[in-house]
């Protein structure tokens, strides 16, 4: 059996055992199972309601499950919280600055703030500011950034103490094709390094390229889980996505069948 499909596996890193979360009579995420191994990327992929971000807010412990487990590394992701964050690199669907603080600054205090090294803060910033065509931005306010680039401030305060798990939510939106293609280079890179990821998606088409499996998720269920190509089966990953939320009806919408699937904040 693959590792990466048994939650008993010593290799798994982050683990959702029949996870919940009801707010009111309302579902938003139903007994939810699923590991991601050390080295893996998984993405969560589903359609509006899907609980794909309650599911990421549970993992960072902003949100308590309301049955069920959820850990990183045996820790309990709301309990242990702090302890559990020491190794995670969050990335916000939306992230949101301090608008007086210029990018380098932010990048400082988050540095700071986990204890690091200011030398080491300095050369990790180089490093990834660089890579993402971002370090000419750094002495600019974050009142003036447009939401790529806080995307890409976001994207160097998750990745500045070098942790063993991130955690990405809607990691692409906002980027240009061509910072896009840079930062799924760097991903596949940590991932070989030896990094878990675990990331939210619309992009059907980004999933089935970068991800080692695909989580897709529908009414706050796990509707399919697997390897791209096993979830293709002869079609495509989008012709899977549909027949698995029972959408069917749009199955070959758009010129390029690769139409998105859109998000929700839930």
């Amino acid at each position: 059996m693959d590792s990466r499909s048994d939650p008993g596996s010593e290799q798994s890193v982050v683990r959702l055992c029949d996870l919940g979360k009801v707010f009111g009579s309302f579902v938003a995420v139903d007994r939810l199972s699923f590991d991601v191994s050390r080295g893996e990327i998984l993405a969560l992929l589903g359609p509006n309601g899907a609980g794909k971000t309650t599911t990421i807010r549970m993992l960072m412990g902003i949100l308590a499950p309301s049955s069920g487990t959820v850990s990183i590394f045996g820790l309990d992701c709301f309990e242990k919280r702090a302890a559990v964050m020491a190794h995670v690199g969050y990335l916000p669907d939306e992230p949101m600055f301090y608008e007086h603080l210029t990018g380098g600054e932010v990048v400082r205090f988050c540095g700071s703030m986990r204890g690091m090294d200011p030398r080491e803060v300095v050369r990790r910033t180089e490093e990834l500011a660089g890579r993402l065509e971002f370090a000419d931005a750094l002495d600019e306010y974050a009142l003036n950034y447009s939401m790529g680039m806080k995307k890409k401030l976001a994207l160097v305060c998750a990745m500045l103490h070098a942790p063993r798990v991130l955690i990405l939510d809607e990691p692409t939106n906002g980027l240009d094709p061509i910072v896009t293609r840079t930062m799924i280079d760097l991903l596949r890179e940590l991932a070989n390094d030896g990094t878990s990821i675990l990331y939210s998606t619309h992009l059907i088409e980004q999933a089935a390229k970068l991800c080692d499996r695909v989580a897709i998720l529908h009414h706050g269920r796990l509707a399919a889980l697997g390897a791209p190509d096993d979830l293709r089966a002869g079609g495509s990953l989008e012709d899977a996505f549909f027949t698995v939320t029972g959408d069917v009806d749009r199955m070959g919408e758009g010129p390029d069948r690769g139409t998105p699937v859109a998000d929700a904040e839930v």
